[in-house]
């Protein structure tokens, strides 16, 4: 298969519950793929599936033709995949700076005592601190977080503190990004700003993006394709204008924020 990213038979139960029944669907590399459904429908397990935080009952999950369901989060970044969180997950008394370059700990080369040496400049740690810094500087850039660079994350507005989680993701140089509702609890002006941010990850850094978002508009505004979900089962995948037309996305969808 041809596909970059696919998911196939996936289940996962908890006690008698099923959170995600037999989900299949497919990207390809460079789009944006979007995931809807209601509260309770599945999306954060699925999720929490493809970067290894649960460990599937049964299906596969494949990521540029290697199975990574079963596989350990920090194993999961190295292939490739990075994520946020519906609820944040930062170092609120350090510095988005600092939270950027913790998002760098998977590409680190330095050990401990060669980080010993890190005082003299051209020591092998600080030409590494200083390639890292600029990569995260790089980010830093596209998001627009210049005056945000060394203020505490925790002083920051709520806005903010979602584009400093993403940046950090983007740090580890993903190749899939997982956002899981990037828009929830931004201002208009915000979820304005966010799409051309997303839509700037895409084409300029060629991520691949997965995203969980309720709000329909900029789902239908940014995706190249869409899946709606209800009881961890898939109710129909297809364009944006395929999905908003189906009869059981307009019942249950269509219109929430």
């Amino acid at each position: 298969m041809n596909d970059f990213f696919t998911v196939t038979g996936l289940t996962r139960t908890f006690g008698g519950v099923v959170a995600i029944d037999a989900l299949d669907f497919a990207q390809k590399k460079g789009s944006i793929f979007s995931i809807i459904g209601p509260n309770g429908a599945g999306k954060t397990t699925l999720f929490n599936c493809i970067s290894g935080i649960y460990r599937p009952d049964s299906g596969e999950i494949c990521f540029q033709g290697r199975r990574i369901d079963g596989l350990k989060p920090d194993a999961i970044a190295r292939h490739g995949i990075a994520r946020t969180f519906q609820n944040l997950e930062l170092f609120f008394r350090m510095t988005t700076m600092e939270n950027l370059m913790l998002g760098r700990h998977i590409h680190m080369r330095t050990n401990i005592w060669h980080g010993l040496t890190m005082f003299h400049k051209n020591s092998t740690a600080a030409r590494e601190e200083a390639e890292h810094r600029e990569k995260v500087e790089h980010i830093i850039d596209l998001l627009d977080l210049q005056s945000a660079r060394d203020v505490p994350v925790g002083a920051l507005p709520y806005g903010r503190q979602k584009l400093v989680e993403l940046g950090r993701a983007l740090a580890l140089e993903p190749s899939l990004l997982l956002l899981d509702e990037p828009s929830a609890g931004m201002t208009s002006d915000e979820r304005q700003d966010l799409f051309f941010w997303i839509k700037d990850i895409q084409q300029e850094l060629g991520v691949s993006i997965l995203m969980i978002e309720h709000n329909m508009q900029m789902v239908m505004d940014i995706s190249d394709r869409v899946l709606a979900i209800d009881f961890g089962k898939k109710l129909v995948e297809g364009t944006p204008e395929e999905v908003a037309a189906h009869p059981e996305v307009i019942k249950a969808y269509l219109g929430e924020d």
